[in-house]
């Protein structure tokens, strides 16, 4: 790939623009012109890069792509004991929150949890501001 240099960049404008831009005020100037879309493009990126963790809030500790002892793709840890995982079951994706249990230095799932299709997901999450306002109300009962 080519790298563009401040050279290459001053040799193009220079072509373009019919002008030489060799010349030391002209060349301080493309200077801090390069660098200050290097700081613009740099700013984007940490933009981008809060605009998406905002997006996938990571709750809990589950580190990046962690998979359990059954290959299943650990989303994150409720406690020490429950985790979220994205699992393939018959050809089809789920959604599990579950118990978990610990036998011979292996993290074994409990039949105390649910997995929920997409389908079911979506059902789930287009419902949780209706879960949160009646958590909400039952907690000003209080």
């Amino acid at each position: 790939m080519d790298e563009m240099t401040e050279f290459k960049i001053r040799k193009q404008a220079s072509e373009v623009l019919d002008l030489d831009l060799s010349k030391p005020p002209y060349k301080a100037l493309v200077k801090r012109v390069v660098q200050s879309f290097l700081e613009e493009q740099n700013q984007k990126e940490q933009q981008q890069q809060q605009v998406e963790e905002d997006e996938n809030p990571k709750i809990g500790d589950a580190p990046e792509q962690e998979y359990d002892d059954n290959g299943d793709l650990v989303i994150c840890r409720l406690s020490s004991k429950r985790k979220v995982t994205l699992q393939e079951f018959r050809g089809k994706s789920l959604v599990s929150i579950r118990e978990f249990y610990s036998k011979d230095g292996k993290e074994l799932p409990t039949t105390k949890g649910i997995s929920l299709t997409e389908e079911q997901w979506a059902v789930f999450k287009k419902n949780v501001p209706a879960i949160e306002n009646a958590i909400s109300k039952m907690e000003s009962r209080i």
